[in-house]
């Protein structure tokens, strides 16, 4: 008799496997990626809704009061890693994973991260200030329209893409955290060993020189070589040779590069606009040419 029991109970099972029901998470996940500089930064986190409540204030009415510890989301709580070492408002982080802890406050936020990740959701009297690795503040700012679903994004990528802001918007409230990522020690050191060993890399370097105001008799030499060694019609090429040939002063050498430059790429059937911008280079050369005394004119 034992063998149909058994079989009744493995298909029992069977059947409660197979019923299982999937349905939306109250908190469903989210996730956002941006890089900043060289660095990956990837947040990953539970959504909540306010539902009606009120969320961030003063006192236990609150679903998030001000001066309590919240572990910046739902069920696990939010994680946040750099590829590389960041700042985070000013604070050094190195590379890894860290939990996101907040004390949110009527002006401002206070932003902690933590090196357990698995800690989950920590109060006041459970918070292991040994394991925290960065504590900064933040102002909080009031919305004119409620965001109904928590929200975590990386915004405010700044120009020279060396920072952005990690912000938390909730409710009626947005805070936003600066972070930094220095990439420049990085490329410095790509450049130095990608040059020894690729010719091919003289002018990506010559670019990163030139746009960051570096050696420009570097700059110059690297965008030589690399054009000599490479496609020497490739006249984008050839036009960042003029601009540094300019940069450096020797006007007319910039303008016979950029002549150069402007005939090749008469000849394609698409210019990328650089028939343009060699005109317009070899126009304002030609001026300030023309007000040069003959003696400085090379």
């Amino acid at each position: 008799m034992k063998k149909p029991i058994l079989a009744i109970v493995l298909a029992a099972a069977c059947f409660m496997a197979e019923a299982q029901i999937q349905t939306p998470q109250p908190s469903p996940g989210g996730s956002v990626t941006t890089v900043v500089g060289l660095t990956d930064v990837k947040v990953n986190y539970s959504r909540p809704k306010a539902k009606g409540r009120k969320i961030f204030g003063e006192g236990a009415d609150f679903l998030v009061p001000f001066g309590e510890i919240w572990r910046t989301g739902a069920n696990n709580g939010t994680v946040i890693s750099f590829s590389d070492d960041v700042k985070l408002e000013g604070v050094d982080v190195k590379k890894g994973e860290y939990l996101v802890f907040t004390i949110p406050g009527a002006t401002e936020w206070t932003v902690m991260l933590y090196s357990d990740v698995n800690a989950g959701a920590l109060t006041n009297a459970t918070y292991d200030k040994s394991k925290e690795v960065a504590r900064v503040t933040a102002k909080s700012e009031r919305l004119t329209e409620k965001v109904e679903t928590f929200t975590i994004n990386i915004s405010d990528i700044a120009d020279n893409n060396t920072g952005a802001k990690l912000q938390f918007a909730w409710e009626n409230t947005s805070v936003k955290v600066g972070i930094n990522a220095d990439y420049d020690a990085k490329v410095m050191k790509a450049i130095e060993a990608g040059t020894k060993v690729s010719p091919g890399n003289y002018v990506a370097s010559a670019r990163y020189y030139f746009d960051n105001g570096k050696d420009l008799n570097k700059a110059l030499e690297w965008i030589t070589l690399g054009i000599n060694n490479g496609n020497q019609k490739a006249f984008w090429n050839i036009h960042t040779k003029a601009k540094i040939q300019d940069a450096l002063g020797d006007k007319t050498g910039a303008l016979a590069t950029a002549q150069q430059s402007l005939a090749i790429a008469k000849g394609e059937k698409d210019d990328f606009g650089y028939v343009k911008l060699n005109e317009d280079l070899i126009k304002k050369l030609n001026e300030e040419i023309a007000k040069m005394p003959k003696a400085k004119k090379k």
